[in-house]
């Protein structure tokens, strides 16, 4: 079943143009040649975040996203991708850019980290910043 969904967990947090999101994370994943299975995005506290971290990935920091790859298709997305808007609400003060263009960035990053992109290596993480810079520049919201 092709869908994306978003939940919230332990935020009072209020997603705007949802279905502008969905179409555009949609487009991104078509135009990378895969599928869309499901993704669920899981816009969460820090606090929440920090317990998948530590739970999941044995990290005891905070971040910005955990993505855990779902897909047993090839070619076909699918996961869950947990965001923390505190995180990002406090990284758009620090990098002097709007609270959802911060969001958006998050969100996609999960979708590319989904898609094959990697951001351990300085050269990976140019890359998925390129990537994420040309998707922010298609969003028409």
């Amino acid at each position: 079943m092709a869908a994306i969904n978003f939940f919230l967990e332990d935020t009072a947090y209020k997603l705007k143009n949802k279905l502008q999101l969905k179409r555009w994370i949609k487009d991104t994943i078509i135009s990378e040649g895969y599928k869309l299975g499901e993704l669920n995005y899981i816009l969460c506290s820090d606090e929440y975040l920090l317990q998948i971290n530590r739970q999941y990935l044995n990290h005891d920091t905070y971040t910005d996203i955990v993505t855990f790859d779902n897909s047993e298709q090839e070619g076909v997305i699918t996961g869950d991708i947990f965001v923390s808007v505190d995180r990002t609400q406090e990284n758009a003060v620090k990098f002097n850019v709007g609270p959802d263009n911060e969001l958006h960035r998050v969100i996609i990053h999960g979708a590319l980290h989904l898609l094959g992109y990697l951001d351990k290596k300085p050269a990976d993480k140019q890359l998925m910043t390129d990537k994420e810079n040309e998707y922010l520049a298609k969003k028409a919201f």
